[in-house]
């Protein structure tokens, strides 16, 4: 599976921004997919989930801000990122853990290449 992550730029205090990340590669359907955020001179955290059924889970500091869906149709999943701060600068990453081909079930994990999203004050 390889991810291509986009979307990433500069954006005032206030703005928005949608990544996406775009998988390819060979299998039917992915499982948990995520983003991740990696500020200079900080520890990778992650922010957004979603699983294979729907369901999502943010971290705190992103909640009510930042929305995390997916289109598996697509293959794709998406962070719309709302009323951004300029304490949301950082690398973004998106994530998938697990996908499924011909009926089997892997348990791989992928990473995208990251996107930079610079909010300025």
């Amino acid at each position: 599976v390889q991810l291509q992550a986009s979307g990433g730029g500069l954006v005032e205090a206030g703005g928005s921004l949608r990544l996406s990340c775009a998988a390819s590669g060979a299998f039917d359907n992915l499982n948990y997919m995520r983003w991740y955020r990696q500020a200079p001179g900080a520890q990778r955290e992650l922010i957004a989930a979603t699983t294979r059924g729907g369901a999502t889970t943010y971290r705190d500091s992103v909640k009510g801000r930042f929305t995390i869906s997916r289109d598996d149709a697509k293959t794709s999943v998406y962070l719309q990122m709302n009323s951004l701060k300029p304490e949301d600068t950082a690398v973004y990453y998106c994530y998938v853990e697990g996908y499924y081909r011909t009926g089997v079930y892997y348990r791989d994990t992928f990473w995208g290449q990251g996107t930079l999203v610079t909010v300025s004050s």
